[in-house]
């Protein structure tokens, strides 16, 4: 009964704490969005006095609004999707016009229209967007008033779709700008997030709160959006660095950035398995050894954020992360039970994963753990399916 009790006090526990995490990504999102929403506004108005001044049409409106639909307001500029745009802007709207100067307007037109822009649009390329933008523009066209069509002749509203879509194009490939700060700073925030995650969990441990375990578990499934982010990020960065020949000393560090995105996702989906864990351990009270391990864990991250943050070598942060590894002695735990044994199993799997983050390979980062013996299993996130309600049969190292 005070179990069904305090569930409401829970639920509003954890809507308070999605809450705040929400913000803080808000806050960050709109932090990052500010710059890039001030280039493509900027590129916009340069599309509309190019299109007006150069071109002398008196209603350029296709040529800011290729430039801002292609640029948007996010720095993560994937070139093909930026072409994807842009090429779907200007068939759109060269269909549109095509169409309306030899069949006027209406219903009938505007089937027509989508019918061989989606059509034409496929033979061109297998993007979606290019599509969706082909067929959206063409509608657009038909459906202005007629006098709109003629302001500045037949075919004045595709040149300035051009004029915007290549404008675009040339901002986000060549535009002057460090193709790796976006990554770095994705990184950092993506590894500040699971530091705090650790942090909570500690505290957790520590204080014998499995609402803190709890906390912890939504931290971890919250961080995921932003882990996504990290990776497209990254992607996107590579695309810049293929085409942009004063970008091409950073491929070094944007493969290693790749590499730690992956292993950062793995590290995560270890650490809600971890909280997960620690539910069931905090239920026979306080445990401020494991407390004192995830602590290291936590700040050793912190400083790891930070060094990929500024592009530094890792090494202050392997250094404490190595240490958090060396509290991870099996034999410490070994009359603790099951659950406990899990949860340090799972534990040494986690720091694995950090400690290649930081730069180790995988068979260094197993050789800094104090030794196994064959008593017990090596547990990692691929023997838990990551369930976001409730675990499946728990697994228990070998007697």
């Amino acid at each position: 009964m005070a179990d069904e009790e305090g569930r409401p006090d829970r639920g509003l526990r954890r809507l308070a704490l999605h809450a705040r995490t929400r913000l803080r990504q808000g806050t960050r999102r709109a932090r990052w969005a500010f710059v890039p929403s001030v280039v493509a506004a900027a590129a916009a108005a340069l599309a509309f006095l190019i299109s007006s001044e150069v071109l002398g049409h008196e209603m350029p409106i296709f040529a800011p609004t290729a430039a801002w639909l292609c640029l948007g307001f996010t720095s993560d500029r994937q070139l093909r999707r930026v072409a994807e745009l842009g090429v779907g802007c200007t068939l759109g709207v060269a269909l549109g016009e095509l169409f309306a100067s030899l069949f006027g307007v209406g219903p009938v037109q505007v089937f027509a229209v989508l019918v061989v822009a989606t059509m034409l649009a496929r033979v061109v390329d297998r993007g979606e967007l290019l599509t969706y933008q082909a067929g959206i523009q063409g509608i657009v066209v038909i459906a202005m008033p007629a006098s709109a069509a003629v302001t500045d002749g037949a075919f004045g509203r595709w040149s300035d779709a051009l004029v915007g879509a290549a404008l675009a194009f040339a901002v986000a490939a060549f535009l002057p700008d460090n193709a790796i700060r976006r990554p770095r700073r994705r990184a950092q925030a993506a590894i500040t997030d699971l530091a705090d995650l650790l942090r909570t969990l500690g505290e957790g441990l520590r204080l014998g709160d499995r609402e803190l375990a709890r906390d912890a578990l939504t931290l971890g499934r919250d961080t995921q959006q932003v882990l996504d982010t990290w990776e497209r990020t990254v992607r996107n960065a590579r695309q810049v660095i293929a085409v942009n020949p004063t970008m091409r000393g950073d491929r070094g560090e944007v493969r290693r950035l790749a590499r730690a995105s992956v292993l950062a996702d793995r590290a995560v989906r270890n650490a809600r398995v971890v909280a997960r864990k620690a539910e069931s351990v905090v239920e026979t009270g306080p445990r401020p050894d494991l407390a004192r391990s995830l602590d290291a864990m936590s700040s050793g991250l912190r400083l790891l954020a930070v060094e990929l943050g500024r592009g530094d070598a890792p090494d202050l942060s392997r250094t404490r992360l190595t240490e958090a590894a060396h509290t991870l002695d099996p034999d410490d735990y070994a009359s603790d039970g099951w659950p406990t044994q899990t949860l340090v199993s799972v534990l040494r799997s986690l720091v694995v994963d950090v400690l290649q983050i930081a730069g180790m390979t995988a068979a260094d980062a197993r050789t800094q753990l104090p030794a196994v013996d064959g008593g017990w299993r090596w547990i990692d996130a691929e023997d838990h399916e990551d369930h976001e309600e409730h675990d499946d049969d728990e697994q228990r190292p070998a007697s």
